[in-house]
């Protein structure tokens, strides 16, 4: 199978000189088509600043990127993301939230008034997936942490990206509410299929949802093993803390654990 995205030995230095910051030095990754790959490693790594790359928001300083068969050289427009904070409109509906990339992102903002229901169903059958059924009306501060994420991810996949970026979407939720949402993602990425990159800090996450898990060195950032997650789709929680899976975030955490002595 073809990678869907390449990395070639990408740098990226912070600064126009020798003194700015090395973030990434010679990473190397691939992912392939409908993969849903996570990313792990030591605070301060590189993760947030490989997704920036992958996504062309930031140029690399050497190296290059290929998504979907072409050279990054700017933001990618087949792109949906979510961060660790939800970023919904105050002023708008969780709806009207969820609807928003359709406003802005082409073709769906040529069709959006001649197939609005089509897209208003959409937009509701998501929300109805990750349990918003009812909430669609209420504004983003009538809704929990939790339910604001789901919103935020239902905004990410609204219009049916290729690619899904996904930086910490769940690390400042409490961990029955994150489990609850590792859910409801493994549901969305088994209905719609899109490339998944994750970056969480949580190993017992990556095992869970990912085919295939990407160590990085510390600062500057390269990849320097993975693995391939063995479990069966779908996943049941309980299956993180049988001895496969366990073993799994214990190899992860000794690699981390190297990557931070080194540094």
């Amino acid at each position: 199978m073809k990678s869907f995205v390449e990395l070639f030995e990408v740098s990226l230095r912070y600064g126009e000189d020798d003194d700015g910051t090395l973030a990434l030095q010679d990473a190397t990754m691939r992912v392939d088509r409908g993969e849903f790959v996570a990313v792990v490693g030591p605070s301060g790594c590189g993760k947030s600043t490989l997704m920036k790359v992958v996504t062309g928001l930031w140029p690399p300083s050497k190296g290059g990127v290929i998504v979907n068969g072409k050279e990054v050289d700017g933001p990618l427009s087949i792109t949906g993301m979510a961060f660790q904070n939800p970023t919904l409109l105050p002023w708008r509906t969780t709806f009207h939230n969820v609807m928003l990339p359709l406003e802005i992102a082409q073709p769906h903002a040529a069709k959006l008034r001649r197939e609005r229901a089509s897209y208003e169903s959409k937009a509701r059958d998501l929300l109805a997936l990750v349990g918003l059924k009812g909430f669609e009306d209420k504004f983003p501060w009538q809704l929990s942490g939790g339910m604001q994420q789901r919103a935020s991810i239902c905004r990410a996949l609204i219009h049916e990206p290729l690619l899904l970026m996904l930086d910490e979407p769940f690390g400042a939720l409490d961990m029955f509410t994150r489990e609850e949402l590792w859910l409801a993602m493994q549901e969305l990425w088994l209905a719609r299929r899109p490339t998944v990159i994750l970056v969480t800090h949580d190993l017992r996450e990556a095992a869970f949802l990912a085919d295939r898990i990407l160590v990085m060195s510390s600062r500057p950032g390269r990849i320097i093993a993975e693995r391939t997650v063995e479990l069966p789709r779908p996943r049941a929680l309980s299956m993180t803390y049988e001895p496969y899976a366990v073993g799994l975030v214990q190899d992860l955490r000794d690699h981390i654990g190297a990557a931070r002595e080194v540094a």
